[in-house]
């Protein structure tokens, strides 16, 4: 086994199950350790899981039955204090849920490899009771946006709004409204992208559309188009993780200034725009407490209103 400075007792040895044929090592590290995908990526990029004798990496394929060694990441510490988070507006507070407007650079909750601020670290900082329902690190989140992506979101504050409001995102009685600024022209200008997603066969950072991933539908309409960009409304059946980048990105229209996903940098620069132009504009759900539809919606914030203003001048 490779050497690892990590604290004693986390060696783990056991025969792969046969559950786990042909899966990749960190899908696997993942299902059997309770790791997210990004740390179980990390122990096998450290070196520190051995099949059979030999290292292999995160991407490598598990036979049923081989003999499996893993040094496992330590436990956490003690969580670091909440942080106020600078620009986070709250759009509606009652007994059951908290909606916010959520700034550029904050991400839903905590995660590893993430050390910026968060939804929940905000909430709580800002003396917000947040449902204890859910993994510890996302306690009272029941949806996400990307940390880059700008907008409404809700937090459950009890726990019969946690399990209310997890039921309608699975369900899909709740309306998701996006807007987005996308390179091109779609064409048609309003139709509906139904392509699988899942992790890129190659770059697990990413995600793609693949043969045999996750079921993802997309709704959009063409709201305003300009000479290199079109504004794009869009109303999303699924909420894959980076559905509506990865599915514009598949029509080669991706959003100005996601270079993740293959955006031309050079017009997200003359438009000042240093991230994808995506912003959650509107959120429409059954409250938790009697079903009624309550809807929030949020104005786009200063770098994606100047850079929309640049075009329309430009017009």
């Amino acid at each position: 086994m490779v050497p690892v400075t990590s604290a004693p007792g986390l060696h783990r040895a056991l025969p792969v199950p046969d559950g786990l044929e042909g899966q990749r090592v960190d899908q696997a590290l993942s299902r059997l350790f309770g790791l997210s995908r990004t740390a179980a990526a990390e122990v096998a990029d450290a070196g520190h899981v051995v099949v059979d004798g030999r290292v292999r990496g995160k991407g490598d394929r598990l036979t049923g039955g081989s003999w499996l060694e893993v040094e496992l990441p330590p436990p956490p510490g003690e969580p670091a204090p909440p942080k106020p988070v600078q620009g986070m507006a709250v759009l509606h507070d009652d007994d059951d849920l908290v909606v916010v407007d959520k700034p550029v650079g904050v991400a839903a909750h905590p995660s590893p490899g993430w050390d910026g601020p968060t939804v929940i670290g905000g909430l709580a900082a800002a003396g917000y009771r947040i449902s204890t329902s859910g993994a510890a690190e996302r306690q009272g989140v029941v949806h996400r946006l990307d940390a880059a992506t700008t907008g409404v979101m809700v937090v459950a504050k009890s726990e019969r709004a946690y399990t209310a409001l997890k039921a309608a995102f699975k369900e899909r009685t709740v309306a998701k409204g996006y807007h987005a600024l996308v390179q091109g022209h779609p064409d048609p200008s309003r139709g509906t992208i139904d392509a699988p997603i899942d992790r890129h066969p190659r770059h697990d950072w990413k995600f793609a559309v693949v043969s045999g991933g996750r079921p993802s539908i997309t709704h959009y309409e063409v709201t305003e188009a300009f000479a290199a960009a079109s504004l794009v409304d869009i109303r999303l059946e699924t909420g894959r993780t980076h559905q509506i980048r990865v599915h514009f990105s598949a029509l080669r229209h991706p959003c100005v200034g996601d270079t993740t996903y293959g955006a031309d940098p050079t017009l997200a620069a003359r438009l000042g725009v240093s991230r994808q132009w995506l912003h959650a504009v509107r959120l429409g759900l059954p409250h938790p407490a009697d079903g009624r539809w309550v809807q929030f919606t949020s104005e786009y914030p200063p770098d994606l209103a100047g850079a929309l203003g640049v075009l329309r001048a430009e017009a």
